[in-house]
């Protein structure tokens, strides 16, 4: 089931989702195969692998410090291929990359994408390609058969939602604030009216991501969304934590999405 096909079923179904995010080979790539698939098996929806990237423009220090590790390790690309062909033949659940322009241009724009597609992603998502430039990549994307998930922000223009919309598949990644990754206090009420407005321009499925570290906090998110994303949380568990923690944690968020947010 691709990314569209689940988060759809889960809209259509009235459940909110929610998507994982975690660093690829931090601090090793058998325990992120594992770390996805506790992830999906506590009740995540989608999981993000972030390839690790020495100059991040989005990630706050919490994935910075998982990406610094992982690169230490001896993290690359073909290495996340090798574990996202593993998850797949281990797990279910759709899978999306999340990483960076310069990456993608290193490897090759359409050999990255025909060959994560071929190792079993739904989805790329890359947080500094701008609009004006995602034509360099759509094409191959499309080609490969996975969708490039577009981004809106806070700041984002009526004029420049329109055009995001317009070139939109997937899901829409909506960013509750500005600034980088990593959990703090957001008044979600705050963004309402900007998702209102994405949602006059489109029916695909809107996630929040950047700042959701619980249960709480998911369910507040969640009541202008159809499903949130949580990173930082994660992996800050998974740094300095266990994988019991990183799955007793996406086990309480997806616990309180489905059972407790209606009533708050």
């Amino acid at each position: 089931m691709n990314i569209a096909e689940k988060l759809g079923s889960l809209k259509a179904s009235g459940r909110k989702g929610l998507i994982i995010y975690v660093t690829a080979g931090c601090p090793d790539y058998s325990t992120t195969l594992q770390a996805v698939k506790a992830a999906a098996e506590a009740g995540a929806d989608l999981v993000e692998i972030g390839l690790p990237f020495s100059d991040p423009m989005a990630d706050g220090p919490v994935i910075q410090q998982a990406a610094t590790q992982a690169l230490a390790a001896g993290a690359t690309v073909g290495k996340a291929l090798e574990l996202i062909t593993l998850l797949q033949q281990q797990t279910s659940i759709p899978l999306a990359v999340m990483t960076y322009y310069n990456i993608v241009l290193q490897f090759g724009i359409e050999r990255f994408a025909e060959s994560f597609a071929g190792a079993g992603i739904s989805g790329l998502i890359i947080p500094d390609l701008p609009i004006e430039e995602a034509a360099a990549v759509e094409p191959a994307c499309r080609q490969a058969g996975i969708d490039l998930i577009k981004f809106i922000a806070p700041t984002t223009t009526p004029e420049r939602i329109k055009t995001i919309c317009r070139q939109a598949s997937g899901f829409l990644y909506c960013i509750s604030s500005t600034g980088v990754t990593g959990v703090r206090q957001t008044d979600y009420n705050q963004i309402a009216p900007l998702l209102a407005a994405v949602r006059r321009e489109t029916d695909l499925p809107l996630a929040i991501g950047f700042g959701i570290g619980g249960p709480e906090a998911a369910c507040q998110a969640a009541k202008h969304a159809d499903a949130v994303i949580v990173g930082s949380a994660v992996m800050d568990r998974l740094l300095h934590g266990s994988l019991a923690n990183v799955q007793e944690l996406i086990y309480s968020i997806r616990q309180a999405l489905d059972k407790e947010c209606d009533r708050q």
